[in-house]
């Protein structure tokens, strides 16, 4: 089957058009800084994926998701001429509360019901929700699915996602732990139980999902029994543009004391704060680290608050599992910076979480699934590229073929 993904963002879109048959891709497109005055779209098609670079400068995400289907049906190099050879369209969607502990086709109530999910991920769910709609306007007769990264954490006990808050605060309003990145989780819990050579039900792993956004999981025979990340994915770790977990009695200070509003306070946690906010310079960890490197007290700070805040999620959940066999690094950080890895897990080794320099720093690693501790580490150290729309296509197809069937 031919599975378009969508993967929506507040300022991104990532797209890849796989014929799930063969696994494989056969276009893929990024667009990133949208809203900004330099954002670009970048789309490439098989069989070198040699990218054309236009500008989206005044384009809302489900715009360049627009122009993405007109290139798609336009360019002399892709592999269809009309948007009806489109099998399915599989969506990422952040938060799907309570209402959804998996995988599913989408609908008019399944629609209704993801509008009522958009304030517990305000920074992706209304973007992902306009583009649902805008494919269900333009390929009105193709399937959608939606795939959901609090799907995998559905599975956690209640002492783990309840808050210690009045009860009728998740009575009311299902104020609970939801988790993010499950897809991403999912996933690197299984490609480090194939780098181990052992059941994913016999392991116990923490995943880490470490990129512009950052998540941590414990992953106990192949379940999330806990995660960084909350009601919404503001929680747990430093990341990119977001505070992470604070004191929440900073929030109610800086409102009284500046006089600013709900909408301009939530900015400032989402948007304003993170490795942005410590080091001033950039969300972008590249960055931040190469002016460490010369010498910003600003952004080495960054990079130490990070790192402190990754080795302290990675403890408290090494205390939560009954075992620890392997710790799992994704996403761009996690798989791309030896570097970072090298810091935390130097903070590390006295648990048993021991890196080996040479294996961390091999050039052209990049990409490979593979493992970076010593031989005889207690706990392994693996590095796992991250491979979610791969995922989210291959359960968009499954959900299609299983409607076939039941038909």
């Amino acid at each position: 089957m031919l599975v378009l993904v969508v993967n929506a963002g507040s300022s991104t879109l990532k797209c890849q058009l796989i014929q799930t048959d063969g696994k494989v891709r056969l276009m893929k497109c990024l667009a990133e800084r949208i809203g900004d005055a330099d954002a670009v779209m970048e789309v490439a098609f098989a069989p070198d994926f040699v990218a054309s670079e236009q500008s989206v400068a005044g384009l809302s995400v489900e715009e360049c998701l627009d122009l993405l289907l007109d290139i798609l049906i336009s360019s002399p190099e892709s592999p269809i001429s009309s948007l009806d050879e489109i099998g399915a369209i599989g969506n990422r969607i952040v938060a799907g509360g309570e209402y959804f502990s998996a995988s599913v086709l989408i609908d008019h109530d399944v629609l209704e019901k993801l509008k009522r999910c958009e304030e517990l991920a305000p920074l992706h769910n209304p973007s992902a929700d306009a583009c649902i709609e805008l494919m269900r306007r333009r390929l009105p007769h193709t399937p959608e699915a939606a795939v959901f990264d609090t799907a995998f954490h559905q599975t956690m006990p209640p002492k783990a996602y309840m808050y210690p808050l009045p009860k009728r605060y998740y009575t009311d309003y299902h104020i609970r732990r939801y988790g993010a990145h499950g897809t991403s989780h999912r996933y690197a819990a299984a490609q480090a139980a194939s780098l181990l050579g052992r059941p994913l039900k016999d392991l116990g792993l923490i995943t880490c999902h470490l990129g512009s956004g950052g998540s941590i999981t414990a992953v106990n025979h192949g379940e999330s029994i806990d995660t960084t990340m909350g009601f919404t994915p503001l929680e747990g770790l430093m990341m990119g543009t977001r505070s992470g977990s604070i004191d929440p009695a900073i929030v109610t200070y800086i409102m009284r004391r500046e006089h600013i509003s709900f909408d301009e306070m939530d900015a400032i946690l989402n948007k304003d704060s993170g490795i942005l906010g410590v080091s001033g310079l950039s969300s972008d960890m590249r960055t931040v680290l190469a002016a460490a490197d010369e010498g910003d007290a600003d952004a080495e700070l960054a990079v130490e608050m990070y790192v402190y805040k990754v080795q302290k999620a990675i403890g408290s959940f090494y205390a939560a599992m009954t075992r620890t066999d392997a710790v799992v690094m994704t996403a761009g950080i996690g798989e791309n910076s030896a570097e970072l890895r090298e810091r935390i897990f130097s903070g590390l080794a006295h648990m048993g979480m021991i890196l080996d320099q040479e294996k961390n720093q091999v050039v052209g690693a990049i990409g490979t699934n593979r493992i970076v501790s010593i031989d005889d580490s207690p706990i392994k150290i693996c590095v796992v590229t991250t491979d979610e729309e791969m995922r989210i296509a291959r359960e968009t197809d499954a959900l299609v073929e299983a409607d076939r069937a039941s038909c």
